[in-house]
């Protein structure tokens, strides 16, 4: 067996061939696509096909299983599997907006692994932007304004009673009484830990202000620094087919789900694997 590894842009994203990860994954091919993974954030694969246990089970293979707090108990039996999807009369979908996965949580997921179950002929591409090339391109200036400060992420724009989710899209979130906002404050800037490559670490479905200041107070910066995070020259772009799988290392990239599938129903399976405190 012989991994081929595409890049799919300058930045971020790499295509990996020569591999049924049902069957195939070695611990020479894991270590192979780590290695790709933590070069280029994101790497995908085509025509795998697998089940719900062996899609768990190639996960596990890389970490533990991180169940998501807002999806579980709304659309799966099973809380380590989020079913993301879309029908073709839902006005919005599952990460509309550039961001990374569930960082409210005080040790937010290290990745995630998608896989397409039923994908329409066109629409619906994923994009990804690498953060440690949307940090590189800051100026000395600001990295050192940077240093040290830390920002409050919360999910109450994603989730509860007040997000307005449910009524729009087929994916939904838990929005009863017995929700409760998280919060964790997270450094701006993230040191990977396997890589040790420096990280922005802010995105617009989660972070609201930074430690010590108002929102009001925070949001020009906040707002600069998340326009500058998705670039174009940071990011790539996916095109999914039936049996693509797309596995994001959630500690440097930011992704976002294109809403533009028409009148066709996308359906998506994803794991997430546990992760660790930003530092």
């Amino acid at each position: 067996m012989a991994l081929t590894v595409t890049p799919l842009s300058g930045a971020c994203g790499a295509e990996i061939a020569g591999i049924d990860l049902a069957r195939d994954l070695t611990d020479a091919a894991l270590a192979e696509i780590r290695a790709a993974l933590n070069q280029h954030g994101v790497v995908f694969f085509h025509d795998q096909a697998f089940d719900d246990e062996t899609h768990k089970a190639i996960a596990r293979r890389f970490g533990q299983l991180f169940i998501h707090p807002n999806f579980r108990g709304t659309g799966s039996a099973d809380p380590e599997i989020v079913w993301v999807k879309r029908e073709p009369h839902d006005p919005s979908v599952v990460g509309e907006q550039w961001h990374a996965d569930t960082t409210m949580c005080a040790a937010p997921p290290m990745g995630a692994l998608l896989h397409g179950i039923e994908v329409p002929p066109f629409g619906g591409d994923t994009m990804f932007a690498h953060q440690a090339a949307a940090y590189d391109a800051l100026s000395d200036g600001m990295k050192r304004m940077l240093e040290g400060l830390r920002a409050w992420h919360t999910d109450r724009m994603v989730a509860g009673p007040n997000s307005g989710i449910n009524a729009r899209r087929s994916t939904k979130v838990r929005d009863g009484a017995d929700w409760v906002e998280t919060r964790s404050l997270h450094p701006v800037v993230r040191t990977h830990p396997e890589t040790g490559r420096r990280m922005l670490f802010v995105n617009a479905s989660y972070t609201t202000g930074f430690e010590g200041m108002t929102e009001a107070e925070s949001r020009p910066l906040l707002d600069y620094l998340m326009e500058h995070s998705h670039r174009l020259d940071f990011s790539c772009r996916f095109r999914w087919r039936a049996g693509s799988l797309a596995f994001w290392d959630n500690r440097a990239v930011l992704h976002i789900a294109l809403n533009d599938t028409g009148p066709q129903r996308r359906l998506m399976r994803r794991v997430q694997i546990a992760g660790d405190v930003p530092v």
